[in-house]
């Protein structure tokens, strides 16, 4: 029996909770794209060998007729772990700081005007 490889790989990433912009991200597609992907009953071995990487997922499980074990070993130990903070520099926080005391000042001003 075969699978809709697109909707068992998103069930992977919706089940493990992984970020769809941050999945697109690190493919490098859109997130149109990677809707694209799960829309699709067939997908390319290297996109799906390139997503077990990313989720640290191990689909040989899923589709056994496709891929031995051993191919996720070494994607997923050649993919480094994806950190948002990984490009972020110091002036980061304080523009975050900068963001949250105008957010606090919009809603001051907000609930000043409803009352």
């Amino acid at each position: 029996m075969n699978h809709h490889q697109g909707q068992t790989i998103e069930y992977i990433v919706r089940k493990n909770s992984f970020s769809i912009s941050n999945l697109a991200l690190q493919l490098g597609v859109n997130r149109r794209t990677l809707y694209n992907y799960f829309g699709s009953a067939t997908i390319k071995p290297s996109v799906i060998l390139q997503i077990g990487g990313i989720l640290r997922h191990d689909f040989s499980k899923e589709f056994p007729h496709m891929f031995q074990s051993q191919e996720f070993e070494t994607t997923i130990n050649a993919v480094p772990k994806f950190s948002l903070m990984a490009n972020s520099s110091p002036d980061d926080e304080l523009y975050k700081e900068k963001y949250v005391a105008l957010l606090e000042k919009y809603n001051s001003l907000l609930l000043d005007l409803v009352n």
